[in-house]
């Protein structure tokens, strides 16, 4: 099956930076597929994220979506009808005074009909669990809450990818919480592809595969498990890695048999029960 998005050997530089902000970078992504993007800042994630739905476009190579090329400007509509972006402040993205207002505000630009507006406002409100706010006025939201209104507004384009740049980075623990699980709940439920950028190692833990960018490279490419079990690229990164990752390796350094790499707290509290009871018993 072809990916539903490719890059090419994608260089980049902003204008008056002298140097690239993407070196060479190839990647493909699947249909349906949850792919988390890891970095510092300066990594180049959010330029990556940026090049999806045609935001920027290649200085050389090219990104494909659906095999449609983002640098051709007569397809650009199909572009960024494929893909939504939800970035960092939702108050950046919020432009009505109603809740439900706001969601209409992006199919009502593409022409849709009344009717089918109200279907996919509705239904998109519903999916984000904000639907019976959908007569408030956002600015009386919580961080959390306008984050999820501003994904309603991208869901009702009815896109089949949504791109999510640094969507928690001015959120609470329980804002982030909600954001990350609408994410998630986006991709298991309703089978979108997602890709979610991101400097919080926790909130890629139950992704498909974990992307690291590095100086506008991919550092490391892999499902978490692998990814977070390489500690010295994370550290040489400056970036964390699981207490269950390192935990793991302290156990087996110690001699105990672990079979599996567990991210979760859960999981892993279950996993080195039964290993010090079979230890037990012998």
């Amino acid at each position: 099956m072809e990916p539903i998005i490719r890059f090419e050997n994608v260089h980049y530089t902003y204008p008056g930076d002298e140097l690239e902000s993407l070196c060479g970078v190839s990647l493909a992504i699947e249909k349906g597929s949850f792919v988390a993007v890891l970095g510092h800042n300066g990594s180049g994630k959010s330029t990556l994220a940026k090049h999806m739905n045609a935001i920027l476009v290649p200085d050389e190579g090219r990104v494909l979506i659906e095999g449609v090329d983002t640098a051709d400007e007569e397809r650009l509509l199909d572009v960024r009808r494929r893909v939504g972006m939800v970035f960092q402040n939702p108050d950046n993205q919020i432009v009505a005074n109603v809740v439900e207002d706001d969601v209409a505000f992006a199919p009502e630009n593409l022409g849709v009909e009344p009717a089918e507006i109200r279907r996919r406002v509705d239904a998109s409100l519903r999916l984000v669990g904000m639907y019976d706010f959908r007569m408030h006025a956002p600015h009386l939201l919580s961080g959390g809450q306008k984050q999820r209104v501003a994904i309603a507004g991208v869901i009702a384009m009815q896109p089949e990818i949504i791109v999510l740049d640094e969507p928690t980075a001015m959120l609470d623990p329980q804002g982030r919480h909600e954001v990350v699980s609408t994410a998630f709940s986006l991709c298991r439920a309703r089978g979108m592809t997602v890709v979610y950028i991101t400097h919080h190692m926790d909130e890629c833990i139950d992704a498909d595969r974990l992307i690291v960018m590095s100086n506008g490279r991919v550092a490391a490419d892999g499902t978490p498990a692998e990814v977070f079990a390489n500690t010295a690229l994370m550290e040489r990164e400056g970036l964390d890695v699981p207490e269950t990752v390192r935990l793991l390796q302290e156990l087996r350094a110690a001699g105990v048999r672990l079979e599996g790499e567990p991210l979760a707290v859960e999981p892993c509290a279950e996993l080195i029960a039964q290993a010090l009871l079979k230890r037990s018993r012998k």
